[in-house]
């Protein structure tokens, strides 16, 4: 079994005999670089700025990540979902084995092994996954920010082993940046999630702000729904100040960068929910291209700024 993109880019499990070697390598990598290049474009984006080595281990690491909770979110039932959500966790068992595994999970393989990266945290990964399949709402911020650690703050403690490191005070950061990111992923999809019957905003909260599941249901957007979203807001973008500070102790410009990108980029969506006066039931708030390279163009500079400070000083 493999991990491979179809012809329409879709993520799909599939026989196939083994490969050997550079074949390996070379295929593996293209499988996991056009996975990420049509699921994670702002990560794909802010991706370009690292070394081919290090982009190659970066997409390994997500095209797992995707090719697992796509088996989960494309399942027709629960039953079929916990089957995927099994396979997945017998996959991650290979890839940490060394039996023989096709081009994907090798090039998967390689780069958990490279870096050193522990299984724990996919472990906790597939167990956020399987969250979704039982949990539908969520009692208070506290039962939230287990999901928010399982699903994307383990990811950010992913890409710190996967960067390098020079001391471990950095990986709360890394926690942090993981949690802003789930929850602006939270924020910008509520109406995505109703669709499949979720809601991921605090039930207490929702209370607290005179917010009801019929008012989300309905897309209304009034003072209560606004100041409920501004609360929101303030917390993902405190998460993001937090995870700036875990920066500097990364390896290599490049790595710092990336981080720098994928934060401001991310944290950018949360301006581009305001500019729709918080309305995201009418549209998916997005950063636009130009704005996306303007953005970057601050991070060097500013990344430049940084490494002639540490050079002279």
């Amino acid at each position: 079994m493999s991990l491979v993109a179809n012809e329409h880019d879709s993520v799909k499990l599939v026989s196939e005999p083994p490969h050997h070697g550079v074949e390996v390598s070379a295929r593996g990598a293209r499988v996991c670089r056009r996975i990420t290049q049509h699921y994670a474009k702002t990560f794909y984006f802010a991706s370009s700025c690292l070394p081919r080595e290090t982009q190659a281990h970066a997409y390994a690491v997500y095209a797992f990540c995707r090719w697992a909770d796509n088996g989960v979110d494309d399942a027709r039932d629960l039953t079929e979902a916990t089957a995927q959500l099994n396979i997945a966790r017998d996959v991650l068992e290979l890839a940490y084995s060394d039996r023989m595994s096709p081009p994907g999970l090798a090039a998967f393989r390689h780069t958990v092994r490279d870096r050193g990266i522990p299984k724990s945290l996919f472990d906790d990964l597939l167990d956020g996954m399987a969250m979704d399949l039982t949990i539908d709402r969520y009692a208070d911020y506290p039962a939230l920010d287990l999901y928010c650690y399982r699903v994307a703050g383990v990811v950010g403690l992913m890409m710190t082993y996967l960067f390098g490191y020079r001391h471990e005070r950095c990986f709360p950061h890394a926690l942090s940046l993981g949690r802003a990111m789930q929850l602006t992923n939270i924020l910008r999809d509520i109406k995505e999630d109703l669709d499949r019957g979720r809601i991921y905003l605090p039930r207490d909260e929702l209370q607290q702000f005179g917010v009801d599941e019929d008012q989300l249901k309905e897309g209304r957007v009034d003072t209560n729904f606004s100041n409920l979203l501004k609360f929101q807001i303030d917390r993902a973008r405190q998460e993001y100040a937090r995870a700036e500070l875990g920066i500097p102790d990364l390896i290599g410009a490049t790595s710092r960068l990336t981080v720098r990108v994928m934060g401001r980029l991310y944290g950018g969506i949360l301006g581009e929910i305001e500019k729709l006066d918080y309305d995201i039931f009418r549209t998916r708030a997005h950063v636009p291209l130009a704005r996306k390279l303007r953005t970057l163009g601050g991070c060097q500079r500013e990344t430049l700024a940084e490494r002639l400070r540490s050079d002279w000083c």
